[in-house]
């Protein structure tokens, strides 16, 4: 019997970012049989998934580090686990951790591959030249959407060859002399758990002091600038003024909190803008919600969305990065441009006085991810791309 083919998962922190989230999700859909996890992480105070992942049995280690520059002492460690674990494929996620994975390659040989989730336009100085300056040293890169391939393509200090999976064409024969791979790899949800769950919904409504039969529109996010939840509120307060029956729910927490706290304050709307903090299950929240708002200056190919498209909200958000790959304009919500963002005002009160069209966008928002978003599909293409760089590796020993 084969061996099983060992992966390492290496992200900067087992948070309740989207991409953090993804990992226990694709693991609960990997053929198990023939595939062996590890995680990875440096933050120690960002480990809500290591329960998720280790409830799945699998092993999460915390090579520990404060700060970025403190990653950097790790190499070593994590080369010696790689060693000690015969771990077959490094996956990366996120710049930092790409990094490092690059390094960890080129000491040990392991075929990296790296996931961005974000544009590179977005990255601060040094982390846009750290990732430039190394990103060819790994052998593959996956993109979660077109959007990101094309902020590869444009900013990254590397030639790419494209790879289709399943990959038809042998590997090469010389795999440490290459150019990188790059394709894309469309993020995945949890269709079969991500259903609307009507008495949670009205548990959390009841939870909230929400009136069972109110309109509901909310959103799961971390608190961070490029989510522009501040510009959120404002939206929610102008749609308050048009609909007064209706309610808001900003679920989630970050850098940012107190300063919305403040800013739903100076709008004097606290009775009508739920903020109940982090949760570790969103499931209720999305049963909850009719409509999923997004004021997103800018994203990758955002997880929670996918999942409120799946537990059926009808989605109303700006044109950000990835979110118009996912959202069909007219079927599954309702897009404005980044800029023009006061436009999903307009979008709020015309989905909340016209049922008919909420629950239109709703059911065609459930349809769009069961069709393109399984994460079924999207664990099945991880599983060819790891199958094929060891493949890969073997040859050219």
């Amino acid at each position: 019997m084969a061996s099983k083919i060992k992966v390492l998962h290496l992200i900067k922190s087992l948070g309740r970012g989207g991409a953090e989230m993804l990992l226990p999700e694709t693991l609960k859909v990997h053929n198990r049989k023939e595939f062996d996890f590890h995680f990875a992480y440096f933050l120690p105070w960002k480990n809500q998934m290591v329960i998720a992942i280790e409830a799945l049995n699998a092993k999460a280690v915390c090579f520990e580090a404060n700060n970025n520059l403190q990653m950097f002492h790790r190499v070593g460690e994590i080369s010696r686990y790689v060693q000690e674990h015969q771990i077959d494929v490094i996956h990366s996620h996120l710049p930092w951790a790409g990094i490092i994975a690059r390094l960890v390659g080129k000491r040990t040989g392991i075929p990296i591959v790296y996931t961005e989730h974000n544009k590179w336009e977005r990255y601060n100085k040094i982390t846009y030249w750290l990732n430039k300056l190394s990103f060819g040293w790994q052998n593959a890169a996956v993109a979660v959407s077109d959007d990101v391939q094309q902020s590869i393509r444009k900013n990254a200090n590397a030639n790419f060859q494209k790879l289709v999976l399943p990959a038809v064409q042998k590997p090469r024969i010389n795999g440490k002399s290459h150019q990188p791979y790059l394709l894309n790899i469309l993020n995945g949800v949890n269709t079969a758990h991500f259903v609307r769950d009507k008495q949670a919904g009205l548990q959390i409504r009841q939870e909230l002091d929400i009136p069972a039969n109110a309109p509901v529109i909310g959103t799961v996010s971390v608190f961070r600038f490029q989510k522009r939840l501040d510009v959120w509120i404002e939206i929610a307060a102008d749609i308050l003024k048009r609909v007064p029956e209706a309610h808001f729910i900003i679920v989630g927490d970050g850098p940012l909190k107190e300063e919305l706290l403040a800013k739903r304050k100076s709008f004097g709307i606290e009775d009508r803008l739920h903020m109940p903090g982090l949760k570790s299950n969103v499931k209720p929240y999305f049963s909850a919600i009719d409509i999923y708002m997004m004021s997103s200056i800018f994203e990758g190919l955002p997880i929670a969305l996918l999942e409120a498209m799946s537990c059926g909200c009808a989605v109303i958000s700006t044109r950000a990065g990835g979110v118009g790959e996912v959202v069909e304009e007219g079927k599954s919500g309702l897009l404005c441009e980044v800029d023009n963002y006061m436009k999903l005002a307009d979008y709020g009160v015309q989905l909340l006085q016209n049922l008919e069209q909420s629950k239109a966008l709703a059911a065609g928002a459930r349809q769009r991810v069961q069709t393109d978003f399984s994460i079924n599909k999207m664990a099945k293409q991880l599983e060819e791309l790891y199958l094929f760089l060891k493949e890969e590796r073997e040859n050219s020993k």
